[in-house]
């Protein structure tokens, strides 16, 4: 049921890509389906400017011209997903480890539309899991300051992130201000990126249910 879901959502964005445009894409299975839309309409964009490898390599293989960042002012629009999303339209990222490049992607980008199925639409985040980019060498150090927060930090094994760094999932961290945690886990030295988008927040989101799109602005 939720691929269709996705599979809707995906197809039903579209209609928010100006012609002529140059597009931040994010990653992740509803992105999939984003991508395999938009190489339909393909000749209407410029270019995109993808969040991960695996989203590069996707969109290559739809002959979609990949623009590098650093040769932009700023991006017309970023479509990306998430992990969870509550009623404030902040967002929890990270589960496919390219939580960094999105959120660079995202901080550039004129409009910031989130697309998700309606399992990943919550009230709060309250006890989330929240993934955390972090330098190898910090491994140790970035763990013993999430402990101090309140957290439980778990290393994910035999993975990489496109930085070439690790993950941690913070698991049992009570997220009471999402804004304050995101700022405080951002300056833990070594931690290279948080999982958590509440200061650069979606400006709209697009929730697929069997029966309808809910935009929300």
């Amino acid at each position: 049921m939720f691929n269709t879901l996705k599979k809707s959502v995906a197809k039903f964005v579209l209609k928010y890509v100006p012609k002529n445009s140059i597009i931040g894409i994010g990653s992740g299975s509803t992105i999939n389906y984003f991508i395999k839309e938009l190489s339909n309409i393909s000749s209407s964009i410029r270019g995109v400017v993808p969040g991960s490898l695996v989203s590069e390599k996707k969109i290559r293989k739809c002959n979609i011209p990949i623009i590098d960042l650093n040769s932009l002012e700023n991006l017309d629009i970023y479509i990306d997903s998430a992990d969870k999303v509550n009623t404030s339209m902040e967002m929890i990222k990270g589960r496919g480890g390219a939580l960094t490049r999105e959120k660079i992607i995202s901080s550039v980008a004129k409009k910031f539309i989130c697309i998700i199925d309606k399992s990943k639409y919550i009230k709060h985040f309250d006890c989330c899991v929240i993934p955390v980019e972090v330098i190898p060498m910090a491994l140790r150090k970035v763990s013993e300051e999430i402990i101090k927060l309140g957290g439980m930090p778990k290393y994910r094994e035999n993975f990489i992130t496109d930085n070439g760094n690790c993950i941690i999932d913070i698991h049992n961290l009570y997220i009471k201000n999402s804004i304050n945690l995101e700022k405080t886990i951002n300056n833990i030295s070594g931690v290279v990126s948080v999982g958590l988008f509440c200061m650069r927040k979606a400006d709209l989101l697009l929730v697929s249910y069997a029966d309808k799109i809910k935009e929300i602005y």
